[in-house]
């Protein structure tokens, strides 16, 4: 990244070209996701202009306050679209204390337009995929990707088509065909439905798969995380977050983030320590770390955290790179453990996390029994969605108490029957 005074945006904004994150190699902006030369993947890059705070803080409550950091025009905010962003960040100081930590924040993507993160990724690929001619937005997903990407299309006014494995939750199907694209179960894994759609994204022409071949821009779209993380701390970087791993890509690009804001010199601190979370069902990353490894292994993804069930994750690779570089870890936790810390969360801040949540605040758990989190550092966890797309999780261990009558005796006499003996009560609190 350079900086310059004199560079004029164009209709990708202020970024340059693509370049190869394995060999370097550099090509002209495009629907170029593999490098001609060596096939790795292909990122954005950027001639910045200089940017204070204020230009930032002038910007509107969504995601393109950011829009000179992002591969976008820069009338981006005119367009017809979903407008994501701004979610809020909670300090979550009853999970603290019940942790044992000093200071602990919550970036609760429940309040983008489909409830997830992804809408944010969604925003920065449309306008991408408009300025490369695309007439058709579509994807393969594990569901909240399908909800954003038939959405953004529904707003936009233009077609969608979704894949996603005929396995995902109830709630995700919905939340995605009420949009009235065209929605495609594939029998199989995400890892089916994404082979699928590679094939079908050399077909198409027109067709622009967010995550397929105009993937180099969707993915600059979790940049915006990180930004409104910094910036809701006061323009200071966490000391530490604990972000969900599926693909990859939202905790490489967070970290991203973070070095551009300090490269800029708009945030006090430069360094911040990154941790992934994933379910053991589906931790092919986590297992990679323990090993010592630097390639991850595919696998056959076995969890009810559904959003993470990626078993051969396209930036597997660089999560390692990120987590190593920056003193941080990857660890994995249960289906039981993530639907405990849901209800942990849920009980003590009033956040219904979707099961990716819950494998963040489950790790954070493990980590800092483990000693591998610092209790008394500024923290960050990512829930990167809303429980109500994922009630299959918990409803099993959720329900009234009982029915009765409607009578105050009824009442009175629940209550009798339930209440703890106070010997019992003094014995706990012994």
């Amino acid at each position: 990244m350079t900086l310059s005074s004199t560079r004029t945006p164009t209709r990708f904004g202020y970024a340059t070209a693509l370049s190869c994150r394995e060999c370097g190699h550099i090509s002209d902006l495009g629907s170029h996701h593999a490098c001609a030369e060596c096939f790795g993947p292909m990122e954005v890059s950027y001639d910045l202009p200089p940017l204070t705070r204020a230009d930032i803080e002038a910007g509107p409550l969504n995601i393109w306050r950011y829009r000179d950091l992002l591969p976008v025009r820069p009338d981006i905010a005119d367009t017809p679209n979903t407008e994501p962003g701004w979610t809020r960040l909670i300090r979550a100081d009853q999970l603290a204390r019940e942790l044992g930590m000093r200071e602990l924040w919550i970036k609760d993507e429940r309040g983008n337009p489909t409830h997830s993160f992804k809408d944010r990724v969604v925003a920065v690929a449309l306008a991408a995929a408009t300025e490369l001619g695309y007439k058709v937005l579509a994807c393969p997903s594990t569901g909240n990707l399908a909800n954003a990407v038939a959405a953004a299309a529904a707003r936009a006014g233009i077609r969608s088509v979704v894949l996603v494995p005929a396995d995902i939750e109830p709630q995700k199907i919905v939340g995605t065909a009420v949009y009235g694209g065209s929605l495609i179960a594939v029998e199989g894994s995400y890892d089916d439905a994404n082979r699928l759609a590679s094939e079908l994204a050399d077909e198409r022409e027109d067709w622009a798969f967010v995550n397929v071949n105009v993937r180099p821009y969707y993915a600059e779209g979790s940049k915006t995380i990180g930004f409104e993380v910094a910036e809701q701390l006061g323009w200071r970087l966490p000391e530490q977050i604990v972000v969900p791993v599926a693909s990859g890509a939202q905790l490489v690009k967070i970290d991203k983030a973070f070095r551009e804001l300090a490269g800029l010199g708009l945030v006090a601190g430069t360094s911040c320590r990154v941790y992934g979370a994933q379910a053991a069902g589906c931790a092919p990353v986590a297992a990679a770390f323990l090993a010592g490894h630097d390639v991850v292994k595919p696998v056959r993804p076995a969890t009810i955290a559904k959003s993470l069930a990626i078993g051969n994750p396209a930036d597997g690779p660089y999560v390692l790179d990120v987590t190593r570089r920056t003193g941080g870890a990857v660890a994995e936790v249960t289906d039981d453990e993530l639907v405990t810390a849901i209800g942990l969360l849920a009980s003590t801040e009033g956040i219904f996390a979707e099961t990716a949540g819950g494998v963040s605040l489950a790790v954070l758990r493990k980590l800092l029994a483990a000693g591998q989190l610092d209790p008394a550092a500024v923290t960050v966890i990512i829930n990167s969605g809303d429980g109500l797309k994922t009630l299959d999780a918990v409803a099993p261990l959720i329900a009234p108490v009982t029915a009765i009558k409607a009578s105050l005796a009824a009442f009175a006499a629940l209550e009798h029957a339930t209440a703890e003996p106070e010997s019992a009560r003094k014995a706990g609190q012994a």
